[in-house]
């Protein structure tokens, strides 16, 4: 498991599960002769995509950001179409820590898109429960709401499978939070509606979780959005100014969905790579 000390705060990245999805999706109407040099596409034109949580250990709180894919939770077809090539590994990982699933005191959730979410529930005796049953789950209430009530789109991803059995855990928020002292959730939409990014701050350091604002480290262009964003604009726009702010203040960005990087520090014009933590 790959791990970084950043200052009071101990990060690890767990074994969330891995799909391949169209690179063509990811990365919208970018040309593929342009984002193919930034990342690599197999033969069936998809780009591989971990989806990784990221464990926090800070002032005596166990805390998981994202939930990874699950276990168990996907049919033969869904598979097949979502390039899932392994699935979570998150609770094994935590055991390997001296941490048990119900230690877990905080779930951070920039949205509830399944590649997010799946690994909020999971399978005991043919019922779905919750995976960390004594976790507040903090969400923005948009997400929430659009969760629960999927319109005709959205309905593909948020499924009540990965809902219901925690829904007495979830801490709807609007605009922004600070969850603990140092670390704050704030509202972008975009991606979904009630997408968040979530900043990391100690000792004058930040780190910026931008989520699926930008998945991975080739997405730093603020105009190379996803296809799957449901508002590609506001994506833009967020995107704009978070990356603007990161840049000229020396942020790590963090990533949840690079096969490559778990964080990369560039250059204040954003040309090079100062400083990463490669996934290994």
């Amino acid at each position: 498991m790959d791990t970084f000390q950043f200052h009071n705060m101990t990060l690890t990245w767990l074994k969330g599960g891995t799909t391949f999805m169209d690179g063509g999706a990811m990365f919208g109407v970018v040309p593929k002769p342009l984002w193919e040099k930034k990342y690599p596409v197999n033969e069936l034109n998809q780009i591989e995509l971990p989806s990784d949580p990221l464990f926090i250990q800070y002032n005596g709180h166990n805390i998981v950001m994202e939930a990874g894919l699950g276990y168990g939770k996907f049919t033969e077809k869904q598979i097949r179409n979502y390039g899932i090539t392994d699935q979570s590994q998150v609770e094994d990982n935590l055991v390997q820590l001296g941490v048990l699933p119900e230690e877990i005191d905080i779930i951070i959730m920039t949205h509830l898109h399944f590649d997010h979410a799946c690994g909020l529930t999971k399978w005991e005796n043919d019922r779905l429960v919750s995976s960390f049953p004594n976790a507040k789950i903090y969400v923005s209430d948009v997400e929430w709401n659009e969760m629960r009530n999927p319109n005709i789109r959205s309905r593909n991803t948020y499924w009540k499978e990965n809902w219901e059995p925690i829904e007495g855990q979830v801490v709807p928020f609007s605009g922004s939070l600070e969850i603990v002292d140092g670390i704050e959730m704030i509202h972008t939409g975009g991606h979904s509606d009630g997408h968040s990014i979530v900043l990391l701050k100690q000792n004058g350091e930040t780190i910026i979780h931008m989520a699926d604002l930008m998945p991975t480290h080739a997405h730093q262009n603020p105009l190379w959005v996803l296809a799957y964003d449901d508002y590609p604009m506001t994506s833009v726009f967020a995107k704009e100014k978070w990356l603007n702010e990161a840049l000229s203040n020396n942020y790590w960005f963090c990533f949840y969905h690079d096969a490559f990087y778990r964080m990369i520090k560039w250059s204040e014009d954003g040309k090079e790579i100062i400083e990463k933590l490669d996934r290994t």
